[in-house]
């Protein structure tokens, strides 16, 4: 039985990826929306071979694009979903979507479920990993994807959310040259939005901050208290807490390469990258804008007022 409910998906080059997800998806329904940003090997042949509805629309941010999607999706469908191509969903999670969904109250506008991270095959269960609680289903016309350069959420306009007991998978299946420069790209967002706390550099509509509340909450809440820390002591702070108070050194070796670049080599680049910045062009606001329009084709104030253009 088909569950009244479409997913959407951005990919770029995902072929490694792409059949897994979609094959996860179609044991709950056949309605899969794929915004394409230009893949140039066969993403894109083996989604429409399996159903999904593929368009192309070109990069600007993360959130930019999945609004987009949320947009333009052709499914009328009740309920929608948030999923990443390098994801796929648990058998028992696509049973408990098929039974629980239409069974909510009106008044239940979305759903969290658990993210389990996979690194080279292993499953990192300490250090904070797991579970980590996303709101990844919600109802059609009540949530949007926050306009953030980094951990955009999904936030609901109303209602109320319950949380399901079964997961989503992250499991991807690149290289560690792959995963490190793609974090390296990251840094660069992360850089952005630890620098827009400082500078507030478009009026963007944020999740609110706090310690009790929901996950994205949470971690919001968390990352201005990280963002309040001295440079590169930060760093070295967070993945102490992870590798020791959270127990993930019981990860073992592998557990330990991902808690190890993931808390403190990504962390560090990040803050190397903040202290480039201020280096060179000191602590002024405009000039900070200038040099992310110059050196990497970011357009910091207006990305607010790009996001909104390309939804209408």
């Amino acid at each position: 039985m088909k569950t009244d409910i479409s997913v959407i998906i951005l990919t770029n080059n995902e072929e490694k990826h792409i059949e897994r997800c979609v094959k996860s998806l179609l044991t709950f329904t056949d309605k899969i929306f794929i915004v394409d940003s230009g893949s140039t090997d066969c993403t894109v042949e083996i989604a429409e071979s399996l159903g999904a509805k593929v368009v192309y629309n070109p990069w600007i941010t993360y959130a930019v694009q999945f609004n987009f999607g949320i947009d333009n999706n052709p499914f009328q469908t009740k309920w929608l979903m948030r999923m990443d191509a390098d994801e796929y969903v648990m058998p028992e999670l696509a049973a408990e979507i098929t039974q629980t969904l239409p069974t909510l109250a009106e008044g239940t506008t979305g759903v969290y479920v658990k993210r389990r991270v996979m690194f080279m095959n292993q499953w990192i269960r300490r250090g904070g990993y797991y579970p980590i609680w996303l709101l990844r289903l919600w109802q059609r016309n009540k949530g949007i994807c926050e306009e953030l350069w980094m951990d955009e959420h999904i936030k609901l306009s109303e209602g109320q959310t319950v949380e399901f007991k079964n997961d989503i998978v992250d499991h991807n299946l690149n290289n560690l040259t792959w995963w490190t420069q793609k974090h390296n790209n990251y840094a660069i967002r992360e850089v952005i939005d630890l620098l827009d706390i400082k500078y507030n550099f478009a009026d963007t509509e944020r999740v609110i901050p706090k310690l009790f509340g929901t996950q994205e909450q949470r971690k919001r809440f968390l990352k201005l208290k990280y963002a309040s820390l001295p440079l590169f002591t930060r760093p070295f702070a967070y993945f102490l807490y992870r590798y020791f108070v959270k127990l993930g050194f019981l990860d073992g070796k592998k557990g330990l390469m991902w808690h190890f670049l993931q808390g403190l080599w990504y962390r560090f680049l990040v803050d190397a990258k903040i202290y480039e910045v201020e280096f060179r062009v000191g602590q002024d606001k405009q000039a900070i804008i200038e040099f992310f329009r110059n050196e990497y084709g970011k357009d910091l104030a207006s990305v607010q007022n790009r996001s909104i253009s390309v939804r209408q």
